[in-house]
């Protein structure tokens, strides 16, 4: 086979190569498809990744009625909802830290109080106490509520999930904290807009009137002449 003809082979490769590599920035070109604005299904216990470029605004939770809700939740599903947390939580009175600290008693202890375990710095310098409050925005997604804690748990999305698992906690105690009474916290009113002026009540403007006098019974004063 002279040099000709293996030029010609040559050629045919490199056209073939050419032309799909035409064909494949052609086909990406017409059929761009854009990623969805959220996954068809969700994997529960995983934190969604927000599409690259999207800005996540916080969105600020109203918090629960802990008089009503308290009063009517399923303590035995909430115990249920514990299970998730036995790999790093022990509840038993008197029980080890594991991953995470013991939890008999937790609600109403001051954070990162708990003898023998070693808290994280953002933790401890949280402060504060383990309300029904706390646990509830925490419960949602530890790493949000206080970055740089150790635990690394997802976090639990359903409110009344958050609600039974709270109700079952608070009986593992010696001296279960109260239930407020309902409506005992009332959600503080809405602030105005940002840049919005407020609101002001209009002025009150006497009414129309056929009579010659005005305010208490006394005689309108006459207009001034003008000169």
């Amino acid at each position: 086979m002279d040099s000709w003809e293996w030029n010609k082979i040559a050629g045919a490769v490199l056209g073939t190569l050419i032309f799909v590599m035409v064909v494949k920035i052609a086909s990406e070109a017409i059929y761009d498809v854009e990623p969805p604005a959220k996954p068809g299904y969700v994997v529960e216990g995983v934190e969604a990744t927000p599409a690259s470029g999207a800005a996540a605004a916080p969105v600020e939770e109203a918090v629960p009625d802990w008089g009503t809700v308290l009063a009517s939740a399923d303590v035995a599903a909430g115990g249920e909802v514990h299970k998730r947390c036995e790999q790093c939580h022990d509840v038993s009175k008197g029980g080890p830290n594991k991953i995470g600290p013991e939890l008999w008693g937790v609600e109403f202890r001051p954070r990162a109080s708990h003898p023998g375990f070693s808290y994280s710095s953002a933790m401890k310098a949280k402060g504060g106490t383990w309300t029904y409050d706390e646990l509830f925005r925490f419960l949602k997604s530890p790493g949000s509520y206080i970055p740089g804690t150790k635990m690394s748990f997802a976090g639990i999305k359903s409110v009344q999930d958050r609600v039974n698992l709270i109700a079952f906690l608070r009986t593992q105690s010696d001296s279960p904290p109260p239930i407020p009474a309902p409506g005992a916290a009332k959600p503080a009113e809405a602030a105005p807009a940002a840049g919005a002026a407020p609101a002001t009540a209009a002025p009150a403007t006497a009414p129309a009137s056929d009579d010659k006098t005005a305010g208490h019974g006394q005689p309108a004063a006459p207009a001034p002449k003008t000169p």
